[in-house]
């Protein structure tokens, strides 16, 4: 079962803290053949989280665990207070380890600023939140700072914005590992969970901050399978899949996919079943609805020019297949989904001074 384990520095806002249970929790619950470990690895000096609510986090692992933790394939780190300071104690020996084994390593907002501490981002692209970038990039100039906030991959290396960031890395980190259909519904289901009441789907069962029945204790998140939806995603196709997404404007037809991947139709259809659990066509409408969903969420494009974007064509196809796919109109996912990101936004009122370590203005209009 791969391991992500999730770095505590003190005063990392909570929301960033438990997106990672949250998104690899309900992947594992939705999803057959889908399975991962949470742990939450206390950082020397961790007192708690940050903002107007802070909560404590009582684990047995500290940094030196990152070093312990023999099946850890990622390590996340959020942002935090004191993220200009010196990082604590064995922290960035911990990250540098953790590199050194083949771990993937993420950062979210202000943590971004630790792992460029470790050296680790010398000579690779980063983000942060977009009001801290140009911070980021006069404090350690070998890193390439990407000032627009989005998810940047320098393999093994992955970092985001804050705010709602850390979801957009974890879903990113999902589709990589399971490919886009697994990454879209798990990205529907915790919209679903966040704006309101869901019980796991499925008979699904998760313990820890992703929903707790309290087996394995507050630090660590597992999941049940169950069965009868897609499987991950192979690497056969990896090359076509990342051109469908680059080309979902496109009136793409089968014959367009198969001649890409090389492929007679009929051989086209039977690798696409056995490596992403759905035909072309409908791996293809997938993709173009969490296109859809992205614009919705991080701009203010009218429906018809999202419409045209992601290839459906008509306002009204895009209602049809988004309705059919989300439970929602294109017009109500949009305010929803933007009263979430106000409800787990730093407050003025919530936050020091007025702004938290990933205050609000980081979320940025994605552009695919």
């Amino acid at each position: 079962m791969p391991v992500i384990a999730v770095l505590a520095l003190d005063g990392v806002p909570g929301h960033q803290l438990t997106a990672p249970g949250i998104c690899f929790g309900t992947a594992a619950r939705c999803h057959p053949q889908v399975d991962y470990e949470v742990r939450y690895c206390a950082a020397p000096g961790f007192r708690g989280t940050g903002g107007a609510a802070p909560f404590g986090l009582d684990t047995p692992w500290g940094p030196e665990g990152l070093a312990e933790l023999g099946a850890c394939d990622t390590v996340l780190v959020p942002g935090h207070d004191g993220y200009l300071d010196e990082p604590p104690c064995g922290v960035a020996e911990a990250l540098r380890a953790a590199a050194a084994r083949g771990c993937r390593i993420g950062s979210v907002g202000t943590g971004t600023f630790t792992l460029a501490a470790s050296g680790l981002l010398d000579g690779r692209r980063a983000s942060t939140g977009r009001r801290h970038a140009a911070e980021l990039a006069a404090r350690h100039p070998r890193v390439e700072v990407d000032p627009q906030g989005a998810v940047v991959e320098a393999d093994p290396f992955y970092s985001a914005a804050g705010v709602l960031g850390g979801l957009d890395l974890c879903l990113r980190l999902i589709t990589l590992d399971h490919g886009v259909p697994v990454a879209v519904e798990t990205e529907r289901q915790v919209f679903l969970e966040l704006h309101g009441p869901a019980g796991p789907p499925g008979g699904g069962a998760v313990t820890g901050p992703a929903g707790t029945d309290g087996a394995d204790g507050p630090d660590r998140v597992t999941a049940r399978r169950v069965p009868g939806t897609p499987g991950p995603a192979g690497s056969g196709l990896g090359p076509t899949l990342r051109w469908m997404e680059a080309h979902l404007d496109r009136p793409l037809t089968l014959d367009d996919i198969a001649r890409h991947a090389g492929l007679t139709v009929r051989g086209l259809t039977r690798r696409f079943r056995a490596e992403t659990g759905l035909p072309p066509l409908q791996y293809l409408l997938r993709a173009r609805i969490q296109r859809a969903q992205r614009l919705l969420e991080r701009g203010d494009e009218p429906v018809a020019r999202i419409a045209a974007r992601t290839g459906l064509g008509t306002p009204a196809n895009l209602r049809h297949h988004f309705q059919r796919y989300t439970g929602s109109s294109p017009s109500v996912y949009r305010t929803a989904f933007r009263s979430v990101v106000a409800t787990l936004t730093w407050s003025q009122e919530g936050a020091a001074g007025g702004v938290g370590p990933d205050a609000p203005g980081e979320r940025v209009p994605h552009r695919p």
